[in-house]
């Protein structure tokens, strides 16, 4: 599978679905992890938002619309207050779309009551260049203007290009640009865990 010239934050921008892919590299967070993450999280965005009122969660497609509506389930499990939870595509407001890998575009979900004033936050599995989450920031321009726009990756794993920072984060991942990590989710794959590989081991 061909390397993109321009790193993206999430590996659903150049996805690696087959088994061999799967397997390849070293697992660094596995379904236990992820669990305990995204139930850390979910404290931490209570704790930073004082509870609940006005919170909606948009994930960012693919991975991060699931992650987003875990972290619901856990909010309401502890405050008996079920979140709105939407989906936020970015694909055309990327700045780097002519580079990557085709990829078609995904349904945009904005919860009942929409997003003007409201405390919102992005979900996304994988933070590297901070081009997704700059996307997504034009791409709730077009929806309304919140009161305030927190982000919470699941993984970051460094690699900046532009002056972004996630808020709350599941793990630091230092890796190499040229390696690869990969997440994989219940709702889409099958099973939890994150991966990184070398360059050439999801080959």
């Amino acid at each position: 599978m061909p390397t993109p010239q321009t790193p993206a934050d999430s590996p659903d921008d150049t996805p690696t679905d087959s088994p061999a892919a799967d397997a390849a590299g070293r697992v660094v967070l596995d379904a236990r992890d992820i669990s305990r993450v995204l139930t850390r999280i979910s404290h931490e965005i209570l704790e930073r938002n004082k509870g609940p009122q006005d919170l909606v969660l948009l994930g960012i497609p693919t991975r991060g619309v699931g992650l987003a509506r875990r972290v619901a389930a856990r909010i309401a499990a502890t405050e008996g207050v079920e979140v709105p939870v939407g989906a936020l595509d970015v694909t055309f407001y990327r700045d780097d779309l002519r580079q990557q890998p085709t990829r078609g575009p995904q349904r945009t979900q904005v919860p009942p009551g929409g997003i003007d004033g409201r405390t919102v936050v992005l979900v996304d599995d994988v933070l590297f260049s901070g081009r997704t989450v700059r996307a997504a920031l034009d791409a709730m321009n077009d929806l309304g203007r919140p009161e305030v726009v927190r982000l919470a990756v699941l993984v970051d794993r460094g690699h900046r290009q532009l002056p972004i920072r996630a808020d709350h984060v599941g793990k630091n991942l230092p890796s190499a640009r040229t390696e690869r990590v990969m997440v994989r989710l219940e709702e889409l794959d099958g099973h939890d865990e994150v991966r990184i590989a070398g360059p050439g081991e999801e080959r």
